[in-house]
């Protein structure tokens, strides 16, 4: 929470898993949300403790990484929903225009601006108390030390956008004093963001010290942008058009409880059953066929990556508090009802013995590496494995995994990636597959200091 000298109290709502922020203001009588995520529960329940009333609720943008929960928020409090005027949209909302200034309450004044860069249409919203601006609220546009990406919309209008948000940043840093204070939707870990920063707030003036986007002219921050940009999630393919016809509020509901029986049936139709739990856990026991997703993770953009669209969940959780938070993450990425659901364990959950794999270190891989030969396969994006790989690795990166395990080598496979988490979720199709492994769980900066040879532009 941030209270600003004005009075005016600005809270932040995180979701962690996807990188972003959904933001509630309120001067003590009524307030205005920015950006909000499906599960409105959060911020309805926020509006009820703060004891406050909400009257405005605005998108920077057609978002495209989660499905907002906009629409259903402003209907919940009716209040008016306020989108760009310019964006195409099968419902009705307060459309706003490049310049307007609303007003709400007595006190608080949003200007609207055109910052397009990560849209055409995307808009950025300075708010004042009245007088000067305090704070800009900038979606996908100036991020902290970054900016959004431009070619989420596809490679014929990344160019063009790469240019506009260059000026789009110029634009705010030369209207908005230096003092104000920025708060962007993403750029936490998400893939919407170019590059990732540590920093948790920031200022228009410290971001025209050091944001590349104000640093850099227009040629050489286009240049760079562009060669830094690695691959996005596919399920993002299905998030503007959902946001664009108006999703309704999430069912949180508890789906049908599955016994073992039915979770073999599903996994031998082709269905995902998701075991929740850590990594090790998973290694250690788990029902043949399942699929580990952790919930220690960024579940949500690995699952809504891996999976083709519209094959049906099922999750697997120690308790029903796992199985909620799962179906939580979920809803936000348009995966709206579990098929069904189990908890316990991998006992609960199998018909006969449960399976398992063994895991190591990168300094058990340099041992045994002398003794026979084994296939090393890495699960990093390939702007990783260009960077810095083991001699000789096969590189499939996750998100292709599913569609290519065919192409794995035959023999031992001992499959890493950067920390231990999509290692994991590689081990398990291939363990579904029945193929011998060794999922890696270590750091990859330890197979340097384990003597393993690396090659790579970084090296």
């Amino acid at each position: 929470m941030r209270e600003l000298d004005t009075g005016l109290t600005i809270r932040s709502v995180d979701t962690v898993s996807l990188g972003d922020r959904s933001y509630l203001v309120h001067d003590g009588e009524v307030a205005f949300v920015v950006d909000p995520q499906r599960d409105i529960d959060r911020l309805l329940e926020m509006l009820d403790g703060e004891g406050v009333r909400l009257t405005h609720v605005f998108e920077t943008h057609i978002h495209n990484d989660y499905v907002t929960g906009g629409l259903a928020l402003a209907r919940a409090a009716g209040a008016q929903y306020l989108i760009n005027a310019d964006d195409k949209v099968s419902f009705d909302r307060t459309p706003v225009e490049d310049g307007e200034l609303i007003a709400i309450g007595d006190r608080m004044r949003l200007r609207a601006i055109h910052t397009p860069g990560h849209t055409f249409t995307h808009l950025s919203y300075a708010l004042s108390d009245v007088a000067d601006p305090l704070a800009v609220f900038t979606g996908g546009s100036l991020l902290y030390g970054a900016t959004g990406r431009p070619d989420l919309l596809g490679p014929e209008h990344t160019d063009t956008l790469v240019r506009r948000q260059h000026a789009s940043a110029h634009k705010l840093a030369a209207t908005l004093p230096d003092a104000t204070e920025v708060y962007p939707t993403h750029g936490f870990g998400s893939f919407c963001s170019a590059t990732q920063s540590d920093a948790t707030e920031s200022t228009i003036g410290q971001e025209k010290r050091a944001n590349p986007v104000l640093t850099q002219d227009e040629e050489r921050y286009a240049r760079e942008l562009l060669a830094g940009l690695s691959a996005w999630p596919a399920y993002y393919a299905h998030m503007g058009p959902a946001n664009s016809a108006g999703p309704g509020a999430p069912d949180l509901s508890i789906p049908e409880r599955a016994d073992a029986a039915q979770l073999r049936r599903r996994i031998d139709a082709g269905e995902w059953v998701v075991d929740l739990r850590t990594r090790k856990a998973f290694a250690a026991g788990h029902a043949p066929g399942t699929l580990n997703f952790g919930l220690d993770g960024a579940f949500p953009t690995y699952v809504g990556w891996l999976i083709a669209w519209g094959t049906p969940v099922t999750l697997l959780g120690k308790t029903a508090t796992e199985v909620a938070q799962a179906q939580r993450e979920l809803v936000r990425i348009g995966i709206d009802r579990p098929a069904a659901y189990a908890t316990g364990g991998p006992g609960n959950w199998s018909l006969g013995t449960p399976a398992s794999f063994p895991t190591a270190t990168f300094a058990e891989l340099e041992q045994v590496r002398h003794h026979r030969e084994v296939v090393v396969l890495d699960v990093r994006r390939a702007d990783e494995f260009a960077s810095a790989r083991i001699e000789q690795a096969i590189n499939l990166p996750i998100h292709e995994l599913p569609r290519r395990i065919d192409e794995v080598p035959p023999g031992e496979v001992w499959v890493h990636c950067a920390a231990g988490y999509r290692a994991s979720i590689a081990a398990s199709f291939l363990d579904a597959a029945g193929r011998r492994l060794v999922a890696i769980d270590d750091q990859f900066d330890n197979a340097a200091k384990a003597g393993l040879p690396l090659v790579g532009s970084q090296r």
